[in-house]
């Protein structure tokens, strides 16, 4: 092909191209472009819902820190009975979570997203009405078995779209939704309880969660009519677009069967998926140690106002955010998963240690604790690449909720366990310790299980 009949732009932002008609055969070059306005636009298109999805949805978890600290008094809840509350929300999430997903592969991901939106919306409304403890759990346990299945959903969904080499930065960007959530919440909820507190008979945590199911609610109806299932359904993307996007994502599954399975039952039983589960679970102990007991620990350690214990508390997960996204950059463009995620995992163990060490000196503590928040909070978009390595549709859906729902142990266990040590002594020096042989539990599995490397079937493709 000569330099002069490479058109200067052969791509439209949605409809036909501007090729010439019946063309088939293309330059690298014009693939090249393809492939970059492609994977922009789908960025655009579907990342800023799932972003927000997540983030309304992780606001009631990031919250609740916050609002127990009107909450616990308003129902009676020492902290044994807070930690439970806080980690009952996992029983249902845990039953359903395997099962949310295979309706989820049966029923298309945006039925199903929409779907669990609009019924956590409905309930977490409910919760601003509990009246005692025991309305508290059982509103708890209904909030997780309807939530079941929205983080593997929407990590599925984004794998039916990018290609395993696009896939780290609009999973890092997603996920970093609950980091947000976790600084910002902080802030905003801190704020509302003070606006709102004693308005109309309710108190500033109920307001709270009254108006957090509103949008949840409200954001379900617009995924229903917003999302596509498919590359090949996308409309809004040019016929070349569509061809190229869909032989990739073909190329993507093809890898992922031949390196793993796509059968539900080969993936619910693969060693590698429990593996990456119990990996998930030890670093979900940490992530929830400290997101759910911060805005407290920060309290005994300062006794600041209540606005300002939410901005000392979202401080460290500001970091986190901006660590999550870099390295899951990195990781895209050397093509390396294993060191990017263990890495950033031995770096939480040394903040969580360090911060245990020097737990007599609150500023110094705090920094090390925003040292671990970093290395915690920056291997979760990295570990969302790995599962599509290995697992393929159905599989996929099946496998990484599973994942999931091993991991979703530590949510239950995590907050309950941290809540029987605090009530038994005030010293947070233990919890920290707790948390971190968890991490470097987690740091040894990032090492050495044998997931594939994209790195390694890229040098496979090129020889």
């Amino acid at each position: 092909m000569k330099e002069t009949d490479v058109p200067a732009s052969p791509l439209t932002l949605g409809g036909e191209s501007t090729l010439p008609r019946g063309k088939t055969n293309f330059s690298d070059i014009e693939m090249v472009e393809v492939e970059q306005q492609t994977i922009k636009q789908i960025t655009w298109k579907l990342v800023p819902i799932l972003f927000i999805a997540w983030f309304i949805n992780y606001l009631d978890r990031a919250s609740i820190g916050v609002a127990a600290l009107q909450m616990n008094h308003d129902l009676g809840l020492g902290p044994e009975a807070f930690g439970f509350a806080a980690g009952i929300f996992y029983v249902g999430y845990i039953i359903f979570e395997v099962p949310s997903n295979i309706f989820m592969h049966r029923f298309g991901a945006r039925l199903w997203l929409a779907r669990i939106l609009f019924m956590w919306g409905l309930v977490l409304i409910g919760t601003a009405f509990v009246r005692t403890p025991l309305q508290l759990d059982i509103a708890r346990v209904l909030l997780g078995s309807v939530e079941a299945g929205l983080l593997p959903a929407i990590m599925y969904y984004l794998g039916l779209w990018f290609p395993a080499k696009h896939l780290g930065k609009p999973i890092s960007v997603v996920y970093v939704a609950c980091i947000v959530s976790l600084i910002v919440g902080g802030p905003l909820c801190s704020f509302l309880m003070s606006r709102f507190n004693d308005t109309g008979g309710f108190l500033g945590w109920r307001w709270m969660m009254l108006l957090e199911g509103a949008l949840g609610a409200i954001l379900g109806v617009i995924a229903r009519f917003y999302l596509v299932d498919r590359p090949a359904e996308a409309s809004w993307l040019s016929n070349i677009q569509r061809k190229w996007l869909v032989g990739e994502m073909a190329k993507t599954a093809g890898e992922a069967a031949s390196h793993g399975t796509s059968s539900i039952r080969e993936a619910l039983t693969k060693p590698i998926v429990w593996a990456m589960g119990l990996l998930y679970f030890c670093t979900g102990i940490a992530f929830f140690g400290i997101s759910t007991w911060m805005p407290q620990v920060i309290n005994q350690m300062t006794q600041l106002p209540l606005i300002e214990i939410g901005f000392v508390s979202s401080f460290p997960f500001a970091l986190g955010a901006i660590a999550m996204i870099v390295n899951a950059k990195h990781s895209d463009r050397t093509l390396e998963r294993r060191w990017h995620l263990a890495g950033a995992l031995a770096i939480g163990v040394i903040g969580m240690f360090g911060s245990g060490l020097v737990s007599g000196m609150p500023g110094l503590s705090y920094a090390f604790i925003c040292l671990a928040t970093i290395g915690l909070t920056g291997s979760l978009g990295v570990f969302w690449t790995i599962p599509p390595t290995f697992l393929a549709g159905a599989g996929a859906a099946g496998g990484m909720a599973l994942i999931n729902a091993i991991s979703s142990l530590s949510g239950l266990l995590g907050p309950w366990l941290i809540g029987v040590m605090r009530s038994r002594s005030t010293d947070v020096t233990m919890t920290l310790y707790w948390m971190a042989i968890s991490l470097v539990l987690a740091t040894v599995l990032a090492a050495l299980l044998p997931y594939p490397n994209p790195r390694h079937s890229a040098a496979a493709k090129s020889n």
